[in-house]
Parts: C-alpha cells; structure tokens; sequence
C-alpha cells in the first residue's frame, strides 16, 4: 500500500482529522477502568488480574510502536492506519468472544496482545506526516492529533457505562459491549485511512521552513545518545505517574470516598473517569502548544515538578476535600497527557525530522514499561493493604509517595537534556559532497 501523496492545493488541516479518527477510537484504552469491577464480579478477578489486559496492551503498544516505527517510516501512514484498524478491533472481537465463555485469558489475548499492537501501529501513524505537514510549530500539529489518544475515553467511558447498563454487567454484557466496540470503531477508524496524505516532496505547501533543514540523526544513532535515553526516563516517570491513577480512576475515587458522608456512585465515578479523559486531551493541546512558546524543557519541568506537588497534596489532604483531590488529579492528568504530545516535538528538536518517527517509536518502550510499574504499583499495594485490613485511602498512600519519587528521578533526568553531539549528526548533502571532493583532492 503506497503512501497517498497530497494534491496540488491540499490543505494541511486535512491531516489533523485523519489522525484524530485513529487516535479517538484507540484512546479507549484509556477507559478500561470502567470495565475492571464488572469483569472482578463477573469472573472472580482481583485488581491486579482485571489490570492485566490493560496492562499488556500498553506493553504491546511499546513495543509494536518501536519494532514497527521504521516500517510506518517507510510504508506510509495509510498503511499504518490500516494496521492499526485491524488489529484493534480484531482485539475488541477476541475479548468478547473471551468474556461470552468466561475465558479470561482470550479478553489479555485480544485486547492486550492483538488491540494492544493495534495501539502502538495507531498511535505512531500519523506523527512523522504531521511534523512534515507542519515544521513550523510541531508541538501543536502533534498536540491536536495525539490529543484524540487522551479524549477517547472522554467518548467511550461513558459510552461503556451506559452499554453495561443496558447489556447487563455479567459475561454476557461485556461480551456485547466488546462486540459493539470492535465494529463501530472499525468504521470510525476507516475515516481515517481514507483521508490521510503525506505532502508532495519535503516541503508541503504552506508549511514553512523545510521538514529537513537543520540537526538530523538516524534512529539507530539516536539510541546511542546519552538524550534518547534521558528523555526515556523523562517519559517513563511522568507516563507512570498518570496512569497510576487513570487506570484505577473509577474504584478509586470510590475507595477515597467510601466512608464520607457522600460516597460516590458508580455514575459518578464513570463521569470522574470521563473529567480525567478531558484533562488529558485539554493536556495534550494546550500543554504541547505551549511548549513551542517556552520551550520543550521548561514545560517538562513544570510536569515533573508540579506534578510531584499534586500527588503531594492527594497524599496528605485528598481524602478530606473531593474538590482537591479532583482538581489535583484533573492537572497529573493534564500533565500526563501534555507529556506525550510533547515528546514528538522534544525528539524533533534534538533529533530532527528525518526519522524521528522511528526514534519515536523506540521512546515508546518507556510507556511499555510504565505501563506495567504505574498499574502494578498502586493496584498491588492496594490489594496488599486489603489484605492487612485497610480501606478507604489508606489503600494508597504508600502507591502515591513512590509517584512522587519517581517524578522527582524525571525531573531529574531532564535536566541533563542537552544538544546532540555533532558526531551523530547525518551530513548534509553539501557538506558531504565537500568532503568527498576534499578528500579526492588531497589523495
């Protein structure tokens, strides 16, 4: 499948919606908090088993984003799209099949293995086109995409809840709600495989300075640099630290709660799971575009930074004020999702654009890992402090003061950000011919 090349006088603002079609149907993932007390119910599973698929799918997300990021390069994002739309829904379809004969291990297998590589092919599509599509400010062009990853939940976290209303929360159920997800994101994601377009040559019209003028590096190259790996901490720490809470949003606000006076429902904790979707897709616009203004840096400073501050505050004082504790977790989300709206832009600074798809496909192993220690953590701790007889948020005090440690070592990390040596840099075609013939003259 050959990449689709833009016509003479394709608007560039085209490419946003066809990557927003992806991103929106594969933030899903995003929701599945929503589906971990009915499938403990229905199937006997502790927290940590119910995270499990969650859990792999962000794993395979990682990893299918750094094995396959070379071949999205050299394929197209058409292709890519296509990918992704097959093996995401195919993992809805094997998952409802799992939960229709109450065989656990077919919902990790579909929505963990199979969604989960349908995630990292989606996420990494269309990020290469747009920075090409839009040099002169990145940070926005890959905010207003990857902005649909963090809103997708906003979407199907109460789309869910309403279906396992209707449905029932037995097997049966959430085997119809899987089922129901699978085609209609099918569909929805088909939009986009259709209207992708990369520019015509490097430079597309209207987009400013060239995608390829300046500092380039290979993605074999910027693995060897000591900034690939810094921005590896940078990223695991912060992607940590958000999902903690996002893949345990809805029990948890109902833990915190539990003995106040106004416990909340489970409408209530959907809609919180919902709020947390919006903070991350608000986060991921606003937070990367206001990084083409500051700095990629500085913005990073204030997501470690502040983001400490905010687990802080939901440590000592979140079970006192439901405002607080909301507020605080709405800004880690918002930071969390600023975090990987920016990384593409960090990553073409130090890197250039010339692979930085590729290179940001092998980041994304930081999300793979964060992806096990940020659920892991809270849900195990959690389960641990059950077991010695505690409730309510005491459950996670311990999961919250390792959060803050982490993105203390982020902030950290991000400090030792600097330029990449010349030596890794590709040689620009003047400069190489330069040097052959300086060669050939002085042999």
């Amino acid at each position: 499948m050959s990449p689709p090349v833009a016509p003479p006088g394709w608007s560039r603002w085209l490419v946003p919606p066809a990557a927003l079609s992806v991103h929106l149907a594969i933030g899903q993932a995003y929701a599945w908090s929503v589906f971990k007390p009915p499938l403990e119910s229905a199937l006997g599973l502790s927290g940590t088993q119910s995270a499990l698929p969650f859990q792999l799918g962000i794993v395979m997300l990682g990893l299918s984003a750094a094995f396959g990021g070379t071949l999205v390069e050299r394929n197209g994002p058409r292709w890519a799209m296509t990918v992704a739309l097959v093996c995401f829904s195919s993992g809805f379809l094997i998952a409802s099949l799992g939960a229709a004969t109450e065989q656990y291990w077919l919902i990790v297998l579909g929505y963990g293995f199979v969604g989960g590589t349908g995630l990292g092919i989606g996420y990494i599509s269309p990020v290469s086109t747009l920075i090409k599509w839009f040099p002169d400010r990145p940070g926005m062009a890959t905010g207003i995409a990857i902005m649909g990853f963090g809103g997708g939940a906003l979407i199907a976290s109460p789309w869910s809840a309403r279906m396992l209303e209707s449905y029932g929360s037995d097997s049966t159920g959430i085997a119809l709600a899987f089922l129901v997800h699978g085609l209609t994101y099918a569909v929805f994601m088909s939009l986009g495989v259709l209207l992708v377009r990369v520019p015509r040559g490097e430079r597309p019209a209207a987009a400013g300075p060239s995608a390829v003028d300046g500092v380039q590096v290979t993605a074999r190259s910027a693995m060897r640099t000591p900034q690939f790996w810094c921005l590896w901490v940078v990223l695991c720490t912060n992607v940590t630290a958000g999902i903690g809470i996002l893949e345990k949003a809805a029990p948890m606000i109902t833990d915190f709660f539990a003995d106040s006076s106004t416990p909340v429902s489970v409408s209530a904790a959907a809609g919180f799971v919902a709020l947390l979707s919006a903070a991350n897709m608000a986060g991921r616009i606003g937070w990367s575009s206001t990084s083409d203004l500051i700095g990629r840096k500085n913005i990073y400073r204030v997501y470690l930074g502040v983001g400490a501050l905010m687990y802080a505050l939901i440590a000592w004082f979140g079970d006192s004020s439901k405002p607080l504790f909301i507020v605080c977790a709405l800004v880690i989300l918002s930071f969390y999702g600023g975090g990987f709206a920016t990384i593409p832009a960090y990553l073409k600074d130090l890197f250039g654009a010339h692979q930085v798809g590729a290179i940001h496909g092998r980041l994304l192993t930081a999300w793979s890992t964060a992806g096990v220690l940020g659920p892991l953590i809270v849900n195990w701790i959690a389960d641990r402090q059950e077991d010695a007889g505690k409730h309510g948020a005491s459950l996670y005090g311990l999961s919250f003061l390792i959060m803050i440690g982490l993105l203390l070592v982020g902030l950290v990390a991000n400090e030792f950000v600097r330029p990449v040596h010349t030596r890794h840099h590709i040689p620009a075609p003047r400069e190489a011919a330069d040097a052959e013939r300086e060669q050939s003259e002085s042999a």
